[in-house]
């Protein structure tokens, strides 16, 4: 790192110092004589420091939040005027004739609004709103701490704590810290458990299922546990036959046993379980829960409110009643597919949840609504299901603004419509159009400045797995399954090469519970054509630059006198001394070359064919025919669960299916020695990524992100490298944002190609999240990888992955982001500076452009991981 960069650095890094020096004598501004700033809050249990965060939020009053140990916020307060409408007036009478000069140049009216005013007070009431006001400390309040860290461990059998604290100043005035001591004591026990169930079906029930009792004897005294087992039994009844069991009718009788033990520190539990409670919240003595099951079950499909059952006509259909208007416009089977209740079982709350999210599945209903009638014997139930279809036909309308890697900034619009229950099963038919416009973020990659994009969808959705043979017994439809059938095409220009893809989609997703989900594509058929392969060295500069200077190299040459004379342009603007036409001087040129005999250097003849060859890759057409499956798990519980995992696999395999037929239908062949499909050589490759990301709440509003991703793509047979379309790249808004897209490796190598891309990827990231004011929010981030080529064509042992040695290839970018927060959206702003180039010469890769100068500038919509 050159000395320039480091006196920049630290010359920054003391500019900073003293700024904070400068304000850290504003911290105490609104802080009286007589009171103190809380720094710190600490908590000692049994002289022990207490570190968990559950137990730390019952502390009442807290310190002034900080930015990197500095209290922005509370400084932002103390810069608002606590009484701007006198300090406005005696600035404005201060002197005799400021008043009377300021009305005649505005007017009296005027100067009265001024004093109410953005500038005068609307800025103070800005900085109080977004700043935060001095933590002074309040005994009131550290009383009220005590209380409720007394009322916590009581909670967990510590019956005779005792709570006490010590306001400890600091070293620097009018600050000081609090220390809360707790005394724990001895727990309580859980001495012995009994029982008074009230139904001796209920008992028989509990005494099967005491296995997950979180209550239990010589366990010790916890109020969670018992507050668990309240809705472990609720949830065991509802699901055992007991529709209308409630919560309520549960409780526990606690009791110390002094008998057994003079130190009183043993409990006997009785665990109640009631009858049920009336509308009037007391206890019938004639009631009782029963275990009920299912009489008739009566499914009203197009529900209307003002609609008499007696109007309605029905069928039925394997045990279902099905009441319907004039026509029944569903299959009966698609209705009954959705209930989980049958005739005679038992009731179970779990039915009724999948019943309900089926039915939300099938996207053809609204909520539904689910009634339980009990017949006179009270142990038999009438179930009606009352379905309210949504809009046969809707219509969606989008304009977005989008950035990519590639976009700087684009226009999208698109428009759908959607037509339900298409065939009679609740299936659903979305056709749906779009186009975009948006700015290059890089205007060298092609001669527009503009890239535009066309397309259209047509997608049909079946709430079912679609297969020949019967999938019901492995996959039910408590599952939500799924079945997609799409077919889709895209027209893309002034983007490298221009592009036209066609891609169809056969594929099952289904997802047993919340938190897991499985997706096959069968089928996943993308064509790809390039409409402007001539365009080919206007794009991939850094190729046609290496091509033009072996170019040079032959200007004396008197066999090639007359190509020159025909394929140099003499009006390009370049570096070289000659400039090859694009695309016939280029083209030839490698043409002349290649042919064996011709008199050409091994490293230039080396140079070449790889050019040839990655010319080819990047301008063929390709034909993916392609089958894959994705598992996905997490256990984020909505969407302000800030602590929570993600693991995802994927696995894809290419081109087998084409290779199997070729041995019943044989295939032309090109030059290459490759199979073609339609004249297009098909790809033949095996790809498979994993992906985790993990997040955990290192306090009430800091978020520690953590990503990883592995992928790799092989190809074989048919293939000898993977389709660009497939292939991985590093850099970019959501990767090592040190770099741009596209520009990070392969391996060691530096920009060799305009868009450089591999076929394995290791990624690792880490994000560091915190608020700084109101909505604006702050990362620092450190982001590692690269990616290699492995077991493909290339040559160039820079770029290649070569077992553990190549590790020293990762890249890692590090920096800072800032963030706002529109509820619906996050935008974002990342600073990434290359601290480690893997590029750069070995003894120069740290630190070797590390200022703003080199800094990499992303732009991004949500988080990126």
């Amino acid at each position: 790192m050159s000395g320039f960069t480091v006196r920049g650095i630290w010359a920054k890094i003391g500019l900073l110092l003293l700024m904070f020096a400068h304000f850290g004598c504003n911290t105490l501004k609104k802080v009286g004589d007589d009171e103190l700033l809380l720094t710190k809050n600490t908590i000692y249990a049994d002289e022990e420091q207490v570190n968990e965060e559950e137990i730390k939020n019952l502390i009442v009053q807290r310190p002034n939040s900080n930015l990197l140990g500095y209290p922005l916020r509370l400084n932002l307060y103390n810069l608002a005027k606590d009484d701007p409408d006198s300090l406005f007036r005696d600035w404005l009478y201060r002197k005799k004739k400021r008043e009377k000069r300021l009305s005649n140049l505005l007017s009296k009216k005027q100067v009265n609004a001024l004093g109410n005013s953005f500038v005068v007070k609307g800025m103070s009431e800005f900085l109080k709103r977004i700043g935060e006001p001095p933590a002074i400390i309040d005994t009131v309040k550290t009383n009220k701490s005590v209380d409720l860290l007394t009322a916590y461990y009581g909670s967990k059998g510590f019956f005779n704590n005792s709570v006490d604290y010590d306001i400890v100043k600091g070293k620097r005035k009018k600050r000081a810290g609090i220390n809360y001591k707790i005394d724990l004591g001895k727990p309580f026990i859980v001495d012995s458990l009994l029982t008074n169930i009230a139904s001796q079906q209920l008992d028989s029930i509990y005494q099967s299922n005491t296995d997950g009792s979180f209550v239990k004897a010589g366990k010790q005294f916890d109020l969670a546990d018992f507050d668990n087992e309240r809705k472990r039994l609720t949830n065991l009844f509802r699901n055992t036959g007991v529709y209308n069991f409630q919560e309520s009718s549960v409780n526990f009788d606690v009791v110390r046993d002094t008998t057994k033990f003079a130190d009183d520190q043993n409990m006997e539990v009785t665990l109640n379980v009631r009858k049920p409670r009336t509308a009037s919240d007391s206890i019938s003595p004639s009631a009782s829960y029963e275990v009920h099951r299912f009489e008739k079950i009566n499914i009203y499909a197009d529900y209307q409110f003002n609609v008499s059952a007696d109007s309605l006509k029905s069928i039925d259909f394997d045990n279902y009643t099905i009441y319907y208007k004039d026509r029944l416009r569903y299959r009966p089977k698609a209705l009954t597919d959705a209930i989980f209740f049958e005739k005679d079982s038992i009731y179970r709350e779990i039915d009724k949840i999948r019943t309900t999210r089926q039915i939300t599945n099938l996207n053809a209903f609204r909520y539904p609504n689910i009634e339980f009638i009990p017949d006179s014997t009270k142990a038999r139930l009438i179930s009606n299901v009352y379905l309210s279809s949504r809009p046969k036909y809707s219509l969606g309308l989008d304009l977005d603004v989008t950035h990519s890697n590639i976009q700087q900034v684009g226009t999208a619009f698109s428009t759908s419509v959607t037509s339900r229950n298409v065939f009679g099963g609740a299936e659903t038919l979305n056709i749906s159009a779009r186009g975009s416009i948006g700015l290059l973020s890089d205007a060298s990659l092609s001669d527009e400045t503009f890239t535009s994009e066309i397309g259209g969808d047509v997608n049909i959705t079946f709430p079912r797995i679609w297969f020949p043979f019967n999938t019901e017994s492995v996959i039910p439809y408590y599952m939500l399954p799924q079945t997609r059938m799409s077919a889709g095409t895209n027209f893309q220009r002034n983007i490298g090469l221009d592009r036209q893809s066609l891609n169809t989609v056969l594929s099952y997703n289904w997802s047993p519970t919340d938190f897991l989900k499985n997706n096959i594509e069968l089928l996943n058929i993308e064509f790809v054509r390039n409409t402007n392969v001539d365009n080919f060295f206007n794009v991939y500069n850094n190729t046609y630059d290496r091509l033009d200077e072996i170019a040079n190299d032959f200007e004396d040459n008197v066999d090639f006198a007359e190509f020159y004379d025909e394929n140099v342009d003499p009006d390009r603007d370049s570096d070289t001394e000659l400039d090859l036409t694009i695309p016939n001087g280029a083209n030839d040129f490698i043409d002349a070359v290649t042919v064996p005999g011709f008199s050409i250097s091994p490293d230039d003849l080396s140079d070449v064919r790889s050019i040839r060859e990655r010319r080819d890759r990047l301008t063929e057409n390709n034909l993916i025919f392609a089958s894959n499956y994705t598992f996905t798990k997490n256990n984020k519980v909505g969407i302000n669960d800030l602590a929570f995992y993600q693991f995802r696999f994927k696995i894809e395999s290419a081109g087998n299916l084409l290779s199997a037929v070729s041995n019943i239908i044989p295939y032309e062949k090109n030059d290459n020695n490759q199979s073609l499909v339609f004249g297009v050589p098909f790809s033949q490759y095996v790809k498979t990524e994993l992906d985790y990301i993990k997040h955990w709440q290192t306090s009430s509003t800091d978020v520690l992100a953590f990503r990883s991703f592995f992928g790799i793509a092989i190809p074989y047979g048919n293939s000898t490298s993977i389709p660009f379309v497939r292939s991985y790249f590093a850099g970019g808004s959501n990767d090592n944002r040190a770099w741009n897209a596209y520009e990070l490796g392969p391996g060691s190598t530096s920009n060799v190609n305009d868009f450089n891309e591999a076929n394995l990827k290791l990624a690792l990231n880490l994000e560091y999240r915190f608020p700084i004011v109101g909505d604006i929010k702050g990362a620092l981030f450190a982001d590692a990888g690269n990616i290699w080529n492995v077991l493909d064509s290339e040559d160039n042992e820079d770029a290649i992955f070569s077992g553990f040695d190549s590790l020293k290839d990762i890249a890692l970018g590090t920096g800072f982001g800032l963030r706002y927060d529109f509820t619906y959206f996050v935008f974002r702003v990342d600073t990434g500076f290359k601290t480690y180039n893997p590029a750069e010469e070995a003894s120069k890769r740290w630190f070797r452009d590390y200022n703003f100068r080199n800094a990499v500038f992303n732009i991004g919509i949500n988080y990126p991981f």
